[in-house]
């Protein structure tokens, strides 16, 4: 659990604006493609959709999207409040809630009436909407808040076993409006889950190894940037014979560019190779979500 007091800074507008700007995107995407292709995103978006419809087609009750889409990620906002940052629940809070408005009075620009295009550059708009969203502590709420409390657990990305989870919302579907348009949706959630895995980096794990003749100067400098440990390995040159230090180290992605920076300010003749991790087991920080 995460303290309970929470401080805001100048930085926070520009996040708020960034919110704001993804929120809208988000929308534009969901009236001019989710909703004109009749398709089911993943997510509280999907679920909602499906319920709504599910409710006009079967009961003659109509309730709009995003009446139920603020409902449901309410009801799961009070659940998961002690169990991630509490500034990012109120940025996910703002970004559901503006969701939640702008689609139900922004209107609807059909792009194209061909369902391939719109499964494929819907889930690009998507995908893009709420990567904005994530690299700047927020989230769309619902399964985000899920899959982001899983990732912080097991230090690793779950967006694909979220995705895995949305089968269930397109098989309810596709039994009550048609395969089409649920087989569809598959593309549309296809792609944008791969455009959020590209965009977010923050559960994405590198390994770097690093030789150098400076070990303890870039062990300081790395440390105070980043709260990692270091592996100290003593290493000789095959073709000189000269002593040197190997630093072996995992960090999450995200940090890679700032962790080279620092390296090489402290020493510009250090040898750096980069890797993939696709999983940790053991003790790893992960920095908590603000």
């Amino acid at each position: 659990m995460n303290n309970t007091k929470i401080k805001f800074t100048r930085s926070d507008l520009i996040i708020v604006c960034m919110i704001i700007l993804s929120s809208l995107i988000y929308s534009f995407g969901f009236v001019s493609f989710v909703h004109s292709g009749n398709l089911f995103p993943g997510g509280y978006a999907g679920l909602s959709r499906l319920i709504s419809q599910a409710l006009e087609k079967f009961f003659h009750f109509r309730i709009s999207f995003s009446v139920v889409y603020f409902t449901l990620n309410a009801i799961t906002t009070v659940f998961v409040w002690t169990k991630v940052g509490h500034k990012f629940v109120i940025y996910s809070i703002l970004w559901y809630t503006l969701a939640s408005v702008f689609t139900s009075f922004l209107p609807a620009i059909p792009i194209t009436s061909d369902l391939l295009l719109i499964a494929v550059f819907g889930g690009v708009v998507n995908g893009f909407a709420l990567g904005i969203a994530l690299r700047n502590n927020a989230s769309s709420g619902g399964t985000d808040f899920i899959a982001i409390y899983l990732s912080l657990r097991f230090n690793r990305p779950t967006w694909n076993y979220i995705m895995a989870g949305n089968a269930v919302v397109l098989l309810l579907a596709g039994l009550m409006f048609g395969w089409n348009q649920a087989l569809y949706s598959i593309i549309f959630q296809f792609v944008s889950t791969q455009v959020i895995n590209t965009m977010h980096q923050r559960f994405k794990l590198t390994e770097l190894k690093i030789i150098t003749n400076k070990p303890d100067d870039v062990c300081q400098a790395i440390f105070h940037i980043c709260r990692h440990g270091i592996t100290k390995i003593p290493c000789e040159g095959g073709f000189t014979h000269k002593p040197h230090t190997m630093l072996e180290m995992a960090i999450n992605t995200y940090q890679l560019r700032d962790v080279i920076a620092v390296i090489l300010k402290v020493d510009k003749d250090a040898f750096i190779t980069v890797d993939t991790v696709n999983r940790i087991v053991g003790n790893y920080y992960q920095k908590p979500l603000d």
